[in-house]
């Protein structure tokens, strides 16, 4: 009952009208009506019909107004859309900014050979640029040769170091070890002798491995170019140092873009050096000790045939820093050759 009030309030004139109308009509249909009379209820019911109009469109005006904003508001729909997704976009790019960034790890000296060791966990290939890769062949490769021994699998190794036939980089090298060596050393000072026999000894220990395992896949690039850093690339992650065992480190891993960039990066640089055509070893075999002449033969066969000034001395020396390598993470009393 309530709301039939309500709703009577609400719509009195078209309810009055209404009452009207049918009255009228009523006395319309006696004997005798009084045609003055019925002429102004007629009147009264356009006059209260017409205030009804009116006030529907006064209501109706704030309506439509509200609609017309709301088509605007639709019209500029697009335009916003358009700022919230580049405003999305722009928080995914800085979200894996932070992410890549925060994957470059920078570690101390001291966690360089932890970080090698973990990179060399169950890894299936190695790819290494460099001065005269000294801790390649006296740790990475005969290890990972190891580790791929007893689990029976194949291994890929790609390797880019100085050319020890071209006297001007390996001297250039020689300059710039000296250059940072700390005061003091007591080690075997870097000379042009010493770098030569140091490029020299990573092909042999290479072409030995090689010899020992064939399931070994191994190619080695010579630069006419140095390089301050070194750059050990795994199937896990990719460690970049300086020659200073002792200076910091970075470490990144796979699946973030810096260790594709690296990969790529390794991979054209190593197609622009001078391919050692290490296929050919297999023509000059190396015993388990190998000899002198063994060593001169292997490079003849390399066309890289060991400088005149190389007494026998000297090619046992290189043999000896091929399979006798020191690790230079290791003991500071031991560190290399």
């Amino acid at each position: 009952m309530a709301r039939f009030f309500v709703w009577l309030l609400k719509n009195a004139d078209a309810a009055i009208a209404l009452v009207i109308a049918v009255v009228v009509a009523i006395f319309g249909l006696s004997d005798d009506p009084d045609p003055g009379l019925v002429a102004s209820a007629t009147l009264l019911v356009l006059g209260l019909l017409a205030a009804g109009i009116l006030r529907d469109r006064y209501r109706s005006a704030p309506v439509e107004e509200e609609i017309r904003g709301s088509l605007r508001s639709l019209g500029a729909l697009p335009e916003r859309l358009e700022r919230i997704d580049g405003f999305e976009r722009l928080v995914r790019r800085t979200r894996h900014a932070l992410d890549e960034s925060s994957a470059v790890q920078v570690m101390g000296g001291d966690e360089v050979a932890a970080a090698l060791a973990s990179a060399r966990r169950g890894t299936d290939r190695w790819i290494f640029k460099g001065g005269t890769g000294t801790y390649i062949r006296a740790v990475t490769l005969p290890r990972c040769v190891e580790d791929a021994k007893r689990e029976r699998r194949a291994l890929l190794f790609r390797l880019e170091i100085i050319d020890p036939s071209d006297e001007e980089v390996c001297d250039t090298y020689a300059r710039f070890r000296r250059a940072g060596a700390p005061a003091g050393e007591e080690h075997e000072p870097w000379t042009l002798e010493r770098t030569r026999k140091e490029s020299y000894a990573t092909i042999l220990a290479a072409c030995y491995q090689r010899d020992r395992y064939r399931l070994l896949d191994i190619d080695i690039g010579l630069s006419r170019t140095m390089t301050t850093f070194r750059w050990d690339l795994s199937s896990s992650c990719v460690v970049i140092t300086r020659e200073d065992p002792s200076a910091p480190a970075l470490r990144v891993d796979k699946g973030k873009f810096y260790y594709d960039w690296c990969y790529t990066e390794l991979l054209n640089s190593l197609d622009q050096a001078r391919r050692v055509p290490i296929e050919l070893a297999r023509t000059a075999r190396l015993s388990e000790e190998p000899t002198v002449e063994e060593v001169r033969r292997l490079f003849q066969v390399l066309d890289l045939p060991l400088p005149r000034s190389f007494g026998d001395r000297d090619v046992a020396d290189i043999a000896r820093r091929a399979l006798r390598a020191v690790d230079p993470y290791g003991d500071p009393s031991e560190r290399p050759l």
